[in-house]
């Protein structure tokens, strides 16, 4: 690998998160601007088997700029040297030191808007969907969900650390389960094709493709977000909700408790006729 393919890696690397990763086209701006960055700014020193990148002088140069902004661009550096290497290459990357950044909240999606995608999706996308949705999984855990987890009222989910959970599976979305598995029944995983299990790369992108066809950009973990939100705004204690994400801590979920907040604040200021006609005050 030489400084100079670099700039063809990089192209690869942005088709690879348009095509399979399902980023939006502002994301994959941003990350081609970012990379594109470290290629004109950083140290990049060509060695025998590999090649070192030292970000230091770039970091120099955006230093003034905001620390979201900041954090966003050293991320997608990071991606993109993960991705060469997962293609081979031996890259050791400096400077790509974490700053601290605010929370944002999540962005969750609609009820009404999953309903939607469910009704034009394909069996396989059909149960992707549902179950991230009505289970709060990540997708790597759904990509590792064996049929044996699966019982009519309940599913173990390995998480993250090897740490097991059970989360409530709903009847009707057992029914989905077993209906799809006598379309395409399966030996060990849930979702299977040639007797191997699907990546969480296929999985999200018939995700991906279902909410493309009705006009939305949406990741698996948005469908996380709703879940855990719809919870949340319904009564749910947040202990609950908690170890049903399996969060390591309650203050990972209390961010869901902040977007219930901001969503009350924004139906009262629709709703209140005081509100309404706070001109007139």
């Amino acid at each position: 690998m030489s400084v100079a393919s670099l700039r063809y890696d990089k192209e690869a690397f942005l088709k690879y998160l348009d095509s399979f990763k399902g980023y939006s086209p502002h994301s994959i701006i941003n990350y081609d601007v970012s990379i594109q960055q470290m290629l004109d700014q950083a140290e990049i020193v060509e060695e025998e088997g590999g090649m070192k990148i030292n970000l230091m002088p770039l970091r120099l140069g955006i230093a003034s700029q905001k620390p979201k902004t900041i954090s966003s661009k050293l991320s997608a550096i990071r991606s993109f040297v993960s991705y060469l290497r997962e293609n081979g290459n031996t890259v050791e990357l400096r400077g790509d030191e974490s700053i601290k950044v605010p929370k944002t909240l999540p962005k969750p999606i609609s009820h009404e808007h999953i309903m939607s995608a469910l009704e034009h999706a394909d069996p396989l996308s059909s149960l992707v969907i549902t179950m991230l949705y009505s289970m709060g999984l990540r997708i790597s855990e759904l990509s590792n969900l064996k049929v044996g987890d699966v019982t009519p009222e309940w599913c173990r989910v390995l998480g993250k650390g090897n740490k097991e959970r059970d989360v409530p599976m709903i009847p009707e979305v057992y029914k989905q389960f077993k209906a799809f598995h006598v379309f395409s029944p399966t030996k060990e995983y849930v979702f299977e094709a040639l007797g191997k299990k699907l990546s969480e790369n296929s999985l999200r992108y018939s995700l991906v493709k279902a909410f493309e066809d009705i006009g939305l950009r949406v990741t698996p973990h948005q469908l996380r977000h709703s879940y855990a939100t719809e919870l949340l705004n319904h009564g749910a204690r947040i202990a609950d909700v908690s170890e049903l994400l399996g969060h390591a801590s309650m203050a990972t979920t209390q961010i869901y408790t902040k977007l219930g907040n901001a969503l009350k604040m924004d139906n009262y200021l629709k709703s209140h006729p005081l509100c309404q006609h706070s001109e007139d005050i």
